[in-house]
């Protein structure tokens, strides 16, 4: 008996049996090809929208903004990549007083040598709590790094360059209010509030593909956050009328609680912050001031970074009182400084 054996199925026939490529390029190409007939019909309304004056200013408000942050935000997730891929978290560890009370400001301190946004300072924070650090310590070091390190007073330095007191107050407020965030948690913290995170960040990985890893997500994750908060501070300073800004900016107490609301739902990397905040010049120094401090601490952001390393009981009780502290703390400092 002679099996004759079926033919193959041609190759258009497989391709469409395995969701068909050739014709989902097809419609690509059709997508993109009336899109580009649409830009084309449209070009005169987009070119007379791009020409009016709003636009304008936007555009030079926005265009500003990145370009003055880019390279701190470069530097910053380089350098930021570096240390937390090559220093190991127990040199952290070894580094801090065995008294919580103690460790506490000199983890607040040592904030300063973590050039990098508030994206990098959370793993860390969570590494020195997996390696046996007192929690007090290292949420004092997850606070203060973010808004005192180099990378971040240079930023602020070159924003305010008629206003160097804005960088000592962002340093002391900042540094001020990690502190007590982590010695009020230490008073009134509870173990069962604060879930340890189980696993360092690319743990497995070699350092290359770490450093990597780390480069790709800071500047995927500050990146776009810069460019949403350049377009938000370009919107705000093109389109709100300036009655509202002057109604918003001359009322004290309004203008800090306003820019300390904008700085959680902008989420603005803490490299970058400061030029938005330089741009917002109807507003007071310790308005803005207040921007920069609550910022770097508790956004939108930040919470849900929170609540994955360490818990969501512990980011329910941590933000709201980061938040209320960190205001304090800015017009307590604003008062003596600006």
């Amino acid at each position: 008996m002679t099996i004759v054996k079926a033919p193959p199925a041609p190759a258009d026939r497989r391709e469409g049996e395995e969701g068909n490529p050739q014709g989902w390029q097809f419609n690509s190409s059709l997508g993109l090809v009336l899109l580009l007939l649409l830009l084309v019909v449209g070009q005169g309304p987009v070119r007379r929208a791009l020409g009016a004056p709003v636009m304008q200013s936007w555009m030079t408000v926005f265009l500003a903004v990145v370009v003055q942050a880019l390279p701190f935000l470069v530097l910053g997730v380089l350098l930021s990549a570096a240390l937390a891929v090559f220093v190991p978290p127990s040199f952290f560890a070894r580094a801090l007083p065995k008294r919580p009370a103690l460790a506490v400001p000199v983890a607040g301190v040592a904030g300063a040598i973590l050039p990098g946004c508030e994206c990098a300072s959370v793993p860390v924070a969570g590494a020195l709590v997996r390696r046996g650090v007192t929690p007090a310590a290292a949420l004092a070091f997850l606070l203060s790094a973010p808004a005192i390190n180099p990378i971040v007073l240079t930023a602020t330095a070159v924003a305010f360059p008629r206003n160097p007191e804005m960088v000592v107050g962002r340093f002391a407020a900042s540094l001020l209010v990690a502190c007590a965030m982590g010695w009020l948690w230490q008073r009134l913290g509870r173990a069962d509030w604060l879930r340890p995170p189980a696993r360092a960040s690319y743990e497995g990985d070699s350092k290359g593909a770490a450093f990597w890893g780390s480069v790709r997500h800071d500047v995927m994750h500050a990146g776009g956050f810069l460019v949403v908060g350049a377009m938000a501070a370009a919107t705000l300073k093109a389109v709100a009328p300036a009655s509202w800004l002057r109604t918003a900016a001359g009322n004290p107490v309004v203008a800090i609680l306003a820019l300390s609301v904008l700085a959680v739902l902008l989420s603005i990397c803490s490299e970058a912050d400061a030029f938005v905040a330089a741009s917002l010049s109807q507003f007071s120094l310790t308005a803005r001031l207040a921007f920069l401090v609550v910022g770097p601490m508790i956004d939108l952001k930040l919470f849900a970074m929170q609540a994955g390393t360490f818990g969501r009981a512990f980011a329910l009780r941590f933000a709201p009182v980061t938040f209320v502290l960190a205001i304090v703390g800015a017009l307590l400092v604003g008062a003596v400084l600006l």
